[in-house]
């Protein structure tokens, strides 16, 4: 089994300085390396090798915040080493002259960092002519994933999912005041839409990076593992609740959180849960992740030659579900509250996005679409407030707010998707990738909890919960639902960060993401 970790490190430079994976000259002091690593395998003794190393450097002008650059570790040392650069000029320095206080081994990192990028250019130049090498004349890949060699990690994907895991949160707990900070009350879309949806851009971020350096195998074998993960962590997960309900007394907790028929007929309720039949309150989401995992290294192929056409059919299942009304079963009764056969519309949009969706960018950027997202969040805001509040309800006509109440969550009703949309749209007007907030302390604490996605979501559930059961037995009012919001986020955030700090972590693939 392949372990990776994460090393980081601080390197000071005392002088302005260049390195090859970045265009500009780059100012003196302290910056943040990190490396990831994974474990070679058939040793007798533990040995790791980097895979990927990046920089955080400052953004260019006029931007004040900071960006993830991939560079190669050659190129970090050769940066190191002294009088390389002129501190002050961006011509280099004349070696002949300054040969005496150079590192010996410069010409030769020089060297092999030349060899390396003459390597690139030749793996790169291979790719180009391997179609028209071949005697039968296949279609190349789309694009082959030029989204997954950019300047780095989008950190927007790691906050935007560790926001939405703190919005879970406050929606499990019921008559909590924080979920007003949520979606929820504000549309008719809520979290679950943006949580599936950056899923299916982590899993084709992910997976086609497995594919470009493992091949179909790796993929295979990474998809197979990611979902025993998740299958693990929903049968765990099943087990705390239960144990929790019934330290807590049982009683109508037992009941609200769907555990009653585990205690009672544990044999029977664990077994249809092993087949993804049966599941607690709020753990819905991780059996649908089970199966899109499983079934991500065919999606994957499709979707990298014949896109459009992948697409499409996601599409039509769609529209089949609302049309013949189709489900997947449950037990005991009921069916799956989370609909696969809808929801799969979402993963497989943020999939497509990533791999042939670089040309729906100019319509989302375009005032037309940003005018028609700000009119359909401003009528869906009218109406999702005249549900609870009595103001907004006079002016709402009856007709209308019963034509689109109730909004079917569990099919993915269009409301919901078209307001996900306009929300989405809204993002990319607002959030720009170099956003200078992303560096704040509340922004790191949602990318740590988005980067350990799965662990955060199963603990967010747990901390639902037991922040249910204490405003039921001690007190519901109005401080102790502020003091519950607040620590469970915190507490998310610090598992998150010791989870994050740890050097030897799980594999890191994408989360439940």
């Amino acid at each position: 089994m392949t372990v990776t970790r994460s090393r980081r490190e601080t390197v000071v430079f005392k002088h302005p300085f260049r390195i090859a994976s970045v265009e500009r000259l780059l100012p003196a002091g302290s910056y943040e390396v990190i490396t990831d690593e994974e474990s070679m395998e058939g040793l007798s003794f533990p040995s790791f090798r980097p895979v990927a190393t990046m920089m955080m450097v400052p953004a260019p002008a006029p931007h004040s915040s900071v960006e993830m650059v991939t560079i190669s570790s050659i190129d970090l040392a050769a940066s190191r080493e002294p009088m390389r650069w002129r501190p002050n000029s961006d011509a280099p320095v004349d070696l002949d002259k300054d040969r005496g206080r150079a590192a010996p081994n410069t010409d030769i990192r020089r060297m092999l960092a030349e060899i390396e990028r003459n390597a690139k250019v030749l793996r790169g130049r291979h790719l180009h002519l391997e179609p028209e090498l071949l005697a039968t004349p296949a279609k190349p890949l789309v694009g082959a994933l030029p989204e997954l060699k950019g300047p780095g990690r989008d950190l927007r994907i790691d906050a935007c999912r560790g926001i939405a895991l703190w919005c879970i949160f406050l929606d499990h707990v019921p008559n909590n005041i924080g979920s007003w900070l949520t979606l929820r009350n504000y549309g008719f879309s809520d979290t679950a839409e943006v949580f599936i949806f950056v899923s299916g851009v982590t899993c084709a971020l992910a997976y086609g990076k497995a594919c470009s350096r493992d091949g179909w195998t790796g993929v295979i074998s990474r998809t197979l593992w990611r979902s025993w993960d998740i299958y693990a962590a929903f049968l765990l997960l099943t087990v705390a609740c239960a144990m929790m309900v019934y330290l807590a007394g049982a009683g109508r907790f037992a009941d609200e959180s769907n555990t009653r028929i585990l205690l009672e007929y544990p044999g029977a309720t664990f077994a249809h849960a092993a087949i993804l039949q049966y599941r607690p309150v709020n753990t819905d989401v991780l059996p649908i992740f089970v199966v899109y995992h499983l079934l991500f290294a065919p999606l994957l192929w499709l979707l990298l030659r014949v896109p459009k056409l992948t697409l499409s059919a996601s599409l039509l299942l769609y529209a089949l579900v609302h049309v013949f009304g189709w489900t997947v079963p449950a037990w005991p009764n009921n069916v799956w509250f989370f609909n696969p056969l809808a929801w799969q519309l979402l993963v497989v949009l943020g999939a497509w996005c990533v791999i042939a969706g670089k040309g729906l960018r100019p319509w989302l950027t375009s005032r037309t679409a940003l005018v028609l997202a700000v009119l359909y969040l401003a009528v869906s805001l009218i109406i999702a407030l005249s549900w609870s509040l009595k103001p907004p309800e006079e002016l709402v006509p009856q007709a209308l707010a019963k034509l689109v109440y109730p909004v079917d969550k569990s099919n993915l009703d269009p409301l919901r998707l078209l307001h996900f949309f306009a929300l989405a749209i809204l993002a990319v007007w607002l959030v720009p990738r170099n956003w200078r907030w992303l560096t704040t302390p509340v922004m790191r604490g949602a990318i740590r909890c988005g980067e350990n996605s799965l662990a955060i979501y199963c603990l967010g559930v747990l901390l639902a919960l037991a922040s249910h059961i204490v405003l039921v037995d001690i007190s519901d009012g109005l401080p102790m639902q502020v003091a519950l919001s607040l620590a469970g986020i915190l507490v998310m955030i610090a598992a998150a960060t010791l989870l994050s700090s740890i050097k030897i972590k799980p594999r890191q693939q994408p989360g439940v993401t």
